[in-house]
């Protein structure tokens, strides 16, 4: 393949990651309109965003798999039809269940996309390592970016259209795309077999868990335990498993990816409360909401490109993860404290964005570190595989942490309802208990990493020098 049809398929490859990340975070500004029109509870509004998050992190790696059987082309291909479908049912579900239906089958289409899209970018670019290291910068920074134009975009399509179209805009971007597949290799699948009883166990697994943790359902924590079990007693036993458990001997692993669930377990539900925090406290609109965010989604973007790199080549990654999750920590904890002043007072400017900021700091400090940690110790063999798995990890700590801090807020709020009258002394309350208890949990992530990971876990960079 020439040069420039390389470049302008990495283009595509980019796109497509921008697009996956964008589906995680395009939702959040419209999700008080859609609790409004669908009839969602408190708590099953949540799962407008975990049906999408389980469905992902839980078939990240089956997609890898049936990228190496079928096809990375193929794989691709197909996953943009399925997202494409989901979307469609998205946009034009009239009751909570459809739209919950519409949110899954988008996270199985993304969990198709994203490791095809990996392994195509690598038989691109791995001849040349300059090049690749050029390649991934461009593929690493669509994540941000897709992140920051979701905030945004949700709003703008919420406050002047309506909350459909946030999922009506993947239909034309996703016809888009599969135009332009032709600029990507096609790849030869190989031969083996397909752990469907491993995908499925691990899938239903964590859904269970989540729905256990949300409504307090132990036989449905039960059944999610047990399914887990037999997923892991599956992988020792298969030929072709999804997840060989020797992989977990690889040094550094289990440290960092239990550093990324963490993360993740504090960092979204801090996202997912926020957005609902500026329009049910402060009374912002969709476009307003969207805007209000957008300046922690820039930091993000500008840190995890520009400042994190250089100071994980000064300091070492262990260092920034331990300090990104203590500054995450901080930054939401300031959020739970000024919480009641902010809502009386309507102090964004003094209250909320600087928080905000400092959370987005701290997220930028960690994600990379642990993202590299996971994968450094891994044979040039297993290196997809460690990044399913890290990626895997990541999706399921953070429809954890979600769930988890959704209960959270529900006890905190009808305990408030018992004493106050006013319902937005209630909600206070909620946001407060889910906003603390987001902070504790990257206090943990910072306390397990300290403790438990070794101090190289990734090779030192040179840090750039400036001028």
């Amino acid at each position: 393949m020439s040069d420039n049809k390389r470049w302008w398929a990495l283009i595509v490859l980019a796109g497509a990651q921008f697009m996956v990340i964008m589906d995680t975070s395009i939702i959040g500004v419209a999700l008080p309109d859609m609790q409004r029109d669908l009839g969602f509870s408190p708590g099953g509004l949540q799962w407008v965003f975990n049906a999408y998050v389980v469905a992902f992190g839980g078939l990240l790696l089956l997609g890898g798999r049936l990228a190496d059987l079928f096809g990375a082309r193929r794989v691709f291909v197909t996953g943009w039809v399925v997202l494409i479908a989901g979307s469609v049912v998205a946009a034009a579900a009239t009751t909570a269940w459809a739209e919950i239906a519409g949110r899954a089958v988008q996270g199985v289409g993304g969990a198709l996309i994203a490791p095809a899209a990996m392994t195509l970018l690598m038989m691109l670019f791995s001849h040349d390592p300059r090049e690749l290291g050029k390649a991934m910068a461009l593929y690493g920074a669509a994540a941000p970016a897709g992140g920051t134009a979701g905030v945004f975009l949700g709003g703008v399509i919420t406050e002047y259209l309506s909350w459909p179209w946030v999922f009506v805009v993947y239909v034309p971007i996703g016809l888009a795309t599969l135009a332009a597949t032709r600029l990507l290799p096609a790849v030869r699948g190989r031969r083996g077999s397909v752990d469907l009883v491993g995908a499925v166990s691990v899938t239903a697994g964590i859904a269970l868990v989540v729905y256990a943790i949300v409504a307090a359902n132990w036989p449905a924590g039960l059944g999610g335990a047990a399914l887990l079990a037999l997923f892991l007693l599956v992988q020792r036993t298969v030929r072709d498993p999804l997840m060989p458990l020797a992989i977990w001997r690889t040094p550094g692993l289990a440290t960092a990816n239990l550093a990324m669930a963490l993360l993740g377990a504090a960092w979204i539900p801090m996202w997912y409360f926020l957005n609902l925090y500026l329009q049910q406290v402060l009374g912002y609109g969709a476009f307003a909401g969207g805007a209000a965010l957008l300046p922690m989604t820039v930091a993000i973007m500008v840190f995890m490109i520009g400042v994190t790199a250089r100071l994980m080549g000064r300091f070492g990654a262990k260092a920034l993860i331990v300090a990104g999750l203590a500054v995450l920590a901080a930054g939401v904890a300031g959020m739970s404290g000024a919480s009641d002043v902010a809502g009386a007072a309507g102090g964004f400017a003094a209250y909320v964005l600087p928080m905000s900021l400092v959370a987005a700091i701290g997220m930028s400090l960690a994600y990379i570190p642990a993202m590299m940690s996971a994968m450094s110790g891994a044979r040039p063999e297993e290196a997809g595989l460690a990044s399913g798995i890290v990626n895997t990890t990541y999706q399921v700590g953070s429809a954890l942490g979600l769930a988890v801090m959704t209960a959270v807020f529900t006890t905190y709020q009808s305990a408030a309802q018992q004493s106050a009258t006013e319902s937005v002394a209630s909600l206070l309350e909620g946001f407060q208990g889910a906003f603390g208890g987001a902070a504790v949990v990257a206090v943990l992530g910072a306390i397990f990493t300290g403790a438990l990971m070794r101090r190289s876990s990734v090779p030192q960079v040179e840090a750039r020098k400036t001028s």
